[in-house]
């Protein structure tokens, strides 16, 4: 079992950047692929980003390519979401979440955050 912790959201003009982190407790980590997904008041948890164990494999929601980065540091139990060039349509509670499988549906994921809020202002 894992349980993950993010942080690192917040309220930021439009055109700027967040650093979103996600930490994970356990010793298995590298064992669970990682992704990240947003909820918006009114809408349906979506996908944004997914990871592979050992990172060397990525995949991003149309809507997020060339603009967010996702990476993960395994020494550290630790995911992250780069976000630049932020919009309006960003804001979103993020969550990042744990799978033995991968993939981009929500119910891949078994494990999930507590969420952190992003308000992006135009």
């Amino acid at each position: 079992q894992v349980q993950l912790v993010e942080s690192g959201g917040g309220l930021v003009q439009a055109g700027g950047s967040l650093r979103l982190s996600c930490a994970a407790s356990g010793r298995t980590f590298s064992s669970y692929a990682m992704g990240w997904f947003r909820q918006a008041p009114g809408k349906e948890r979506e996908f944004v980003a997914r990871i592979s164990r050992s990172g060397g494999n990525t995949g991003y929601a149309d809507s997020v390519k060339g603009r967010f980065t996702i990476s993960r540091d395994n020494a550290k139990n630790t995911v992250y979401l780069q976000m630049n060039s932020l919009n309006a349509g960003d804001t979103a509670v993020y969550y990042c979440a744990a799978t033995f499988l991968g993939g981009s549906r929500t119910d891949e994921y078994g494990y999930w955050g507590q969420g952190t809020q992003v308000t992006v202002s135009s």
